[in-house]
């Protein structure tokens, strides 16, 4: 125990000399994944039950996407967008053809801010219009023009200068879009369940209102589905879901658990939009890399190969049935596996006692509310533990 404590510390202390602070981090030196758990230096595994940020969707290490990587990786590393690749091809039709019918074009990058960011670009290109209008709770990212949209808490403070024609709407309520949305708005954009806020979600009819205010002032409708896409609700994106009226947008945009870890991210675009795009409008200098192109294709394989959007379902199914068991979870918010545990009280010490039982969770900016953003392989055997483990620990 002396020697792992050793190396915690020893670890810890490296990386705080010379890494920039980023987030407080959990005591947990991580040596390797399998399935939804992580394996820690002192032998210790933890239930994960938030995916590092929902990137793992797929689970830690999937052996059919660690074996895409292996075998692009002894082939081509990488080679820009200045050459046509088999990889990116491959990756472009496999996205494109899960994608709700009038989502045509792909265009590939390294992040959801980054993602977001072009979204918005090709939004102003289509339109000639320069506003955005994004809602209270919402988070889009941390570059510039992504963190400007964002309306949550210290987010967009920590951006500015900001970005002018930001404009903030009231998420659910389709009144204050309708008195922003003028001449000089090119897109509204949303976190279709804003995960960061305490994962809420709005009616369906308001996506649908949405959708038709668009139609009806010629502005850009943009999911950002950074969380919610690659299978999480159960369905490949809530776009075209039922959980959103079917609604389907001008542009989806897309990252954290596309590649199964490996940084990619991408925009899904109508055919409208991607007509009024020209050679060097858009940009990336790493987006549509080989290895990236690899994971993407082989990470949607493995969530139908393995069958992981019915299992996304029925476990979720499951767990809400079991979480009945705990009175103290007073609602279960979201869809799928993005789902806001409610309590009466304020849900950090349950977190803490859940890690100190060896279970990752997530926190939100809703003090009551713990988010679980399990990989999409997460089974009923595990559900069980959790929440055996979830009475213990708000019993402490």
């Amino acid at each position: 125990m002396e020697a792992q404590a050793a190396q915690l510390e020893e670890v810890r202390d490296s990386e705080e000399r010379y890494q920039l602070a980023t987030y407080k981090k959990m005591p947990i030196v991580a040596e390797r994944g399998d399935g939804v758990w992580i394996y820690a230096s002192d032998g210790e595994r933890y239930l994960d039950l938030y995916g590092g940020h929902a990137v793992a969707g797929t689970g830690h290490c999937h052996p059919h996407v660690v074996a895409a990587i292996r075998e692009q990786a002894e082939r081509l590393l990488f080679y820009s967008n200045l050459v046509y690749s088999k990889a990116r091809a491959a990756a472009a039709e496999k996205l494109v053809a899960i994608a709700p019918a009038d989502l045509t074009k792909a265009f590939f990058c390294n992040s959801g801010t980054e993602a977001n960011e072009n979204a918005m670009r090709m939004a102003r290109l289509t339109t000639g219009a320069s506003h955005v209008i994004t809602f209270s709770g919402g988070f889009h990212g941390r570059t510039a023009d992504a963190i400007s949209a964002t309306f949550l808490g210290k987010y967009r403070e920590l951006g500015k200068p900001n970005v002018p024609g930001h404009l903030e709407a009231e998420f659910g309520n389709i009144e204050s879009v309708r008195a922003l949305a003028d001449e000089n708005v090119a897109a509204i954009m949303l976190e279709p369940i804003q995960s960061m806020a305490g994962v809420r979600m709005a009616g369906s009819e308001f996506y649908r209102e949405l959708r038709e205010l668009c139609d009806e002032r010629q502005i850009v409708l943009i999911y950002d589905e950074v969380q919610t896409g690659v299978g999480r609700i159960g369905d490949w994106f809530f776009a075209g879901s039922d959980a959103g009226s079917r609604v389907v947008p001008d542009i989806i945009t897309l990252a954290k658990a596309l590649g199964s870890g490996i940084p990619v991210g991408a925009c899904l675009v109508t055919e409208k939009i991607s007509a009024g795009i020209k050679e060097n409008d858009l940009g990336t200098t790493f987006g549509g890399g080989m290895i990236a192109m690899a994971a993407v294709s082989a990470t949607l394989e493995a969530i139908e190969n393995d069958g992981m959007l019915a299992n996304v379902r029925a476990v979720e199914t499951y767990l809400r049935l079991r979480l009945k068991e705990v009175p103290q979870v007073t609602a279960v918010r979201g869809r799928g596996f993005l789902l806001g545990l409610e309590f009466r009280e304020k849900a950090a010490p349950i977190h803490k006692a859940l890690l100190d039982r060896r279970i990752i969770t997530g926190t939100s900016s809703d003090p009551n509310v713990l988010r679980l953003l399990p990989p999409l392989c997460l089974n009923n055997s595990e559900v069980d533990l959790f929440v055996a483990t979830l009475k213990d620990a708000v019993d402490a």
